[in-house]
């Protein structure tokens, strides 16, 4: 697998990734049915049962998988002219793993296509989580040479397999949502763009310096180093390599995203900005709030009522007394 490889399969998995995050994330952002289409939809689903992926998608995992079953098959006969045990097991497992992403997605073309095959996208999803499985199980396990570089590039590898993973997992419990798609998508692309970084680390002069490329056979290699520290060296950039590579990440998506929700128009009133004057100047046109409730008011206007007829009281028996009362 040379420089050229890793850079077509990174392609393949970026194009199927973005393919997944922007179709999710349209459907997110779109507007909600209404009642005559909702209908029309469960009718269809009712119907025939599908895949959650779409067609496109499906179809280019579905060649995505014969290209690397066919470079597999081709570092397979290198390593039999090679005598190399550990590249014939390792390129074994990768034509397993591309069997399980081309059967899913065959499965699926054939339930969009089909209304005699009706196979619930549980089922399917299950095989696109074995598939994602066995990929970690591969990376993580892959220790041909423990003081190879190229075990640093493998580990930080095991992030975006892991998000697909998670995301599948989501996908299985709630069929429904969108969201694990999306976290799907992005972790196909991130996959995708890191395979990349590892063709031009591995096969071309932005090696790290003091280290070079030993290929026993075609998929079985190993990037060693002079000294500790040039090995400490081309361990941190990898990781360096790979946080640029999230950061542009995240980029990208918040840039698309927020382009997606500009034009399908989500958030409508409720995204708009209102200013806090304005309510504040409603509040105080309304009545002013006092501690007094009506009871009491009531109770107050009585007492000084009491008081005012006992004064009265009062005045007419001392003028009474006085003599200046009425005989």
């Amino acid at each position: 697998m040379g420089l050229f490889t890793y850079t077509l399969a990174g392609g393949g998995f970026i194009l199927i990734g973005a393919l997944e995050s922007l179709i999710s994330s349209t459907q997110i952002t779109s507007s909600p049915p209404t009642t005559q289409q909702s209908s029309q939809r469960t009718k269809k689903i009712a119907s025939s049962s599908s895949s959650s992926s779409s067609p496109i998608t499906l179809v280019a995992v579905s060649l995505f998988c014969l290209f690397f079953i066919l470079n597999s098959l081709i570092s397979l006969f290198d390593a039999i002219n090679s005598k190399n045990q550990t590249g014939l097991v390792i390129q074994l497992q990768v034509i397993a793993i591309s069997s399980l992403f081309f059967l899913y997605s065959v499965l699926g073309l054939m339930t969009h296509l089909s209304n005699s095959i009706q196979l619930p996208s549980q089922i399917l999803n299950l095989l696109c989580l074995f598939a994602f499985i066995e990929e970690f199980l591969l990376f993580y396990l892959q220790r041909k040479d423990p003081s190879g570089i190229e075990n640093r590039y493998f580990d930080l590898l095991l992030v975006p397999i892991g998000v697909c993973v998670f995301s599948t997992i989501l996908e299985l419990k709630s069929p429904k949502s969108r969201f694990s798609r999306l976290a799907r998508g992005i972790g196909l692309i991130l996959q995708g763009t890191w395979l990349v970084q590892m063709g031009f680390s591995f096969y071309s002069d932005a090696m790290a310096h003091g280290c070079f490329l030993h290929e026993k056979s075609r998929g079985d290699y190993t990037i060693k180093c002079k000294g500790h520290p040039e090995y400490h060296r081309g361990r941190a950039i990898a990781t360096l390599q790979f946080n640029c590579h999230l950061a542009f990440l995240v980029v990208v998506i918040i840039g698309v995203y927020s382009i997606v929700c500009k034009k399908s128009g989500i958030g409508g009133e409720f995204m708009r900005y209102r200013p806090l004057g304005a309510e504040m100047q409603q509040m105080e046109t309304q009545g002013r709030f006092t501690l007094d409730s009506d009871d009491e008011n009531e109770d107050g206007i009585k007492e000084v009522g009491n008081l005012a007829e006992q004064k009265a009281v009062v005045l007419v028996h001392e003028s009474g007394i006085n003599g200046y009362g009425s005989h």
